[in-house]
């Protein structure tokens, strides 16, 4: 259950958060209820946006899709049910099949993960909380990742971080739209939507 209401766009009094609304419905179809939470403080709300917009920006070099699953890996070694429902849904929206998703548990043994992939999903889950990044594992990553790629990579990371305990701490309920993507990709994995309703 919901620690704190959502409040709709519509309750948005500050003009220019609104228009940065306007970027998650084009992206997503639907503003996250974790920044329509936030929106009581639109100075954190906008921030938050403004790293969202950087990490995901279609101008880097690691595919959108991608990144999705480095943010879900990081939010699976959080626990974070809400990040796992929202990467599910917006990785298949940027061009990761179904299948895919649904090996992410089990990218090591997956031919369908490339051992580049398996280096990055190695990175985000040893980076999680506790970090557990090793120099061994960082001298792997840089084999296949340049250090723009890392910097990305760990941008996902860590913006997945701040979104992770935010939206576990405030229960954040889930949207109808990653909701029933979880339910369909990844419930049989252990996913629940358990205190996000």
């Amino acid at each position: 259950m919901s620690r704190m209401k959502p409040l709709s766009i519509d309750d948005c009094q500050d003009e220019e958060l609104k228009k940065e609304f306007a970027h998650f419905m084009n992206t997503l179809g639907f503003v996250p209820n974790s920044l329509l939470t936030m929106q009581r403080v639109p100075a954190i709300a906008k921030s938050v946006i403004q790293m969202n917009k950087a990490v995901f920006s279609p101008n880097g070099q690691v595919d959108l899709g991608f990144k999705r699953l480095v943010a879900h890996i990081a939010s699976q070694a959080a626990g974070c049910q809400y990040c796992k429902a929202h990467t599910s849904v917006s990785a298949t929206r940027f061009g990761i099949s179904e299948e895919k998703m649904r090996d992410v548990y089990t990218y090591n043994q997956s031919p369908l993960f490339s051992k580049k992939e398996r280096i990055a999903l190695d990175y985000a889950l040893a980076a999680a909380v506790p970090n557990d990044v090793t120099d061994e594992l960082y001298g792997h990553l840089c084999e296949h990742w340049n250090e723009e790629e890392i910097v990305e990579l760990l941008g996902v990371i860590g913006m997945f971080g701040f979104f992770n305990r935010w939206n576990d701490s405030m229960a954040t309920p889930l949207e109808e739209e990653p909701l029933a993507a979880a339910e369909h990709l990844i419930a049989d994995k252990g996913w629940s939507v358990g205190k996000h309703r």
